[in-house]
């Protein structure tokens, strides 16, 4: 099953794509909002972001590294986050850039530059902010900053106070209310087995 978004209203209508062949054109029309729009079928862009699931036992392993290639391909050179699967959302992954990437829920006019599709209720608008910058060495430095948020931004089971600054590394998981985070810097080293 796809899903796609009304431009005018943000809602999401489902289909069954295996139903259509790739090029061929779809018209829908939004149940929230009267909105008819179109689409071509095709490769997807996000295809990249989503599960590649394997259906046999041997191919386990290739799933897997695919998977890992995937989040290779989308890391920036500064890194990414990855937004763990949960009741509230697919995971997602978001490059990072250089400077201020501030977290929060996606919503249509949302000025956040670092926004993930959820209903979670216990993430804000402008939740918490991930810094990239330079140390003195020349390397990269990622400091998380709580952006003052309702339900708060953890780093194990310690929650940051509002405004305070915590350097954060490759493979820390932090929480914004019930979704989890995964800092994934550009240094992931490559499997060569």
């Amino acid at each position: 099953m796809k899903r796609v978004r009304c431009p005018k209203c943000d809602s999401y209508i489902t289909f069954d794509e295996t139903k259509y062949q790739t090029g061929q054109s779809l018209v829908f029309k939004c149940n929230e909002c009267g909105k008819e729009f179109g689409i071509r079928i095709g490769v997807s862009k996000l295809r990249s972001t989503q599960k590649e699931e394997s259906k046999e036992l041997d191919a386990l392993t290739s799933s897997l590294r695919h998977q890992t290639s995937d989040i290779r391909h989308q890391t920036s050179s500064l890194g990414c986050l990855i937004v763990i699967e949960n009741v509230f959302h697919y995971k997602q992954v978001l490059p990072l850039h250089m400077g201020d990437n501030v977290i929060g829920r996606y919503q249509k006019g949302n000025p956040a530059n670092c926004t993930f599709e959820t209903v979670d209720p216990s993430v804000d608008l402008n939740h918490c902010t991930v810094n990239v910058s330079h140390d003195k060495r020349g390397g990269l430095r990622y400091t998380l900053i709580d952006n003052n948020s309702n339900t708060g931004t953890f780093v194990g089971d310690v929650e940051l106070q509002p405004r305070e600054r915590r350097i954060i590394e490759d493979g820390t998981l932090f929480t914004l209310g019930a979704t989890s985070i995964i800092l994934r810097t550009s240094d992931i080293e490559e499997d060569h087995a």
